[in-house]
């Protein structure tokens, strides 16, 4: 069963997304917040696997939220989807950085949605290759923004990075390195471990921010 924490301040936003949650067998909604406070809070007394996370909101906003939420340790299994109306913008790549998994914009269709939900608690990052791409060539304004030693990685960690940050799954990955994908998936959680990141998608940010994959220009616009 997966646990979801939903925090929005719009009371029928939160209804719509936990009629369309409650319907499905393995997803179960077990709080709702309406600020990154309460949010916080919650997540600390029910443990939710995913945290769907509203950006702008009243006392706390939801970059707040994912922080607090990120730094703590009683939270690790905590995945938090940023809700956002605008797609791609400032917020939702601060919100990444801060530990987010992913985002999705509110009027996704909802095979999507859930799909979403279910890719997220798996521990996947709901980033798109070319959405990722876009967010790291608008706010990384060139490479080494983040003091990182890439010395600690190994080369096949590198390569396993490299493949992540070009949206490639463990299966993939696996595929690429011609490796089992339970090898595939230790080099990736070894090097999110030595990076310090929380999941696969602030492992994206990572690894472009660090100078390790660089924007290629195909990849703009």
């Amino acid at each position: 069963m997966i646990r979801v924490l939903l925090v929005d301040d719009q009371p029928l936003i939160r209804s719509g997304f936990r009629a369309l949650l409650d319907a499905e067998d393995d997803i179960e909604v077990v709080a709702e917040a309406t600020n990154g406070d309460e949010a916080l809070a919650l997540a600390r007394t029910h443990l939710p696997d995913i945290a769907l996370m509203d950006v702008q909101m009243p006392l706390v906003d939801g970059i707040e939220a994912t922080t607090r939420i990120a730094a703590d340790p009683a939270l690790a299994g905590v995945h938090v989807v940023i809700l956002t109306n605008y797609g791609l913008d400032e917020y939702v790549f601060h919100a990444l950085k801060a530990g987010a998994a992913g985002f999705l914009v509110k009027d996704v269709l909802p095979e999507d949605f859930l799909h979403a939900v279910r890719v997220a608690a798996r521990g996947d990052a709901l980033l798109a290759p070319s959405i990722t791409r876009k967010l790291i060539d608008r706010y990384v304004s060139g490479p080494r923004q983040r003091d990182v030693d890439l010395a600690h990685l190994t080369h096949r960690e590198c390569e396993a990075v490299v493949l992540v940050a070009r949206g490639l799954s463990n299966d993939e990955i696996a595929a690429r390195m011609v490796i089992s994908p339970l090898t595939a998936k230790t080099h990736v959680n070894r090097a999110m471990t030595k990076l310090h990141a929380r999941d696969r998608a602030q492992l994206v940010v990572i690894a472009y921010e660090s100078g390790l994959v660089v924007p290629q220009a195909s990849d703009r616009g």
